[in-house]
């Protein structure tokens, strides 16, 4: 059996930069424990499958895999899977994907870049001290979102980009984001993100934090949209626009590997 495989770097504009995500179509669902294989031995951040979808509020189902946990929602990986599907000759415009805990999300094409709906998430003030100690510096402020979201403010870029986490303290947490953030300088705002509980201590450019960055910049900086940047060693920009109970992410994807992946 051998299945559709690209790889694409999402929130990219060249090869080798944004997160690497796996697109893998297939005609009908495998067993989880494959799918789990194959996310495995593909090794990146997320591994996209998707299958198609009869109903009419959707042309595909989409699911995302770790190297070790499927996950509820990944917005880069959605990106990348979009490109994959709206790069073809004669492709539509947009894209919908239904998700099994995260909704309808929907890519459309807006000439070289695209535009990823997500749901926008709100969060409430918690104190987090031992995790905050495990990312190695005392934030200014710490919410929380059930499902294991955490978001941790700091003062400036500089002290986000110096962060050096403990990921086996982290991985003591489960399957847990951590998004620490700060105003930028180059951009309205900065990030990095880190789940080692997941399998990624961190995440290159994460689709996802933004649901959440989102609500939390758009009331403090007094405005919708901004510009972001993720501070990871490849590095992301991500354009965002919070509308009501939707964020709205612009980037580009590069398509950097296409082929097969043989199921014996």
């Amino acid at each position: 059996m051998k299945i559709p495989f690209q790889q694409v770097d999402a929130f990219a504009d060249r090869p080798f930069a944004g997160n690497p995500a796996a697109v893998m179509p297939l005609e009908a669902w495998l067993d989880d424990a494959t799918l789990q294989a194959i996310a495995a031995e593909n090794n990146l951040a997320e591994t996209a499958f998707i299958v198609p979808w009869a109903g009419p509020e959707a042309d595909f189902e989409l699911r995302w895999f770790t190297p070790e946990v499927e996950v509820a929602l990944c917005g880069h990986a959605t990106l990348a899977t979009g490109h994959a599907l709206l790069s073809r000759e004669g492709a539509p415009e947009t894209v919908r994907f239904t998700t099994r805990q995260a909704g309808v999300l929907e890519v459309r094409r807006e000439g070289a870049r695209y535009r990823l709906a997500l749901p926008a998430w709100s969060m409430t003030p918690k104190d987090l001290p031992a995790e905050a100690a495990a990312l190695g510096s005392v934030p200014e402020e710490t919410l929380w979102r059930d499902g294991g979201y955490a978001l941790f403010r700091y003062a400036d870029e500089a002290t986000i980009r110096a962060l050096d986490p403990d990921f086996r303290a982290m991985r003591s947490f489960g399957d847990f984001l951590f998004i620490a953030t700060a105003p930028g300088d180059g951009t309205d705002i900065v990030s990095r993100v880190f789940a080692p509980g997941a399998g990624i201590d961190e995440d290159p450019v994460t689709g996802s934090a933004h649901c959440l960055l989102a609500t939390y910049w758009a009331e403090r900086l007094g405005r919708a949209s901004f510009t972001a940047y993720q501070a990871s060693a490849r590095g992301g920009h991500l354009d965002v626009e919070l509308a009501g109970d939707r964020v709205y992410l612009g980037g580009s994807c590069v398509t950097v590997i296409e082929g097969s992946f043989t199921l014996a």
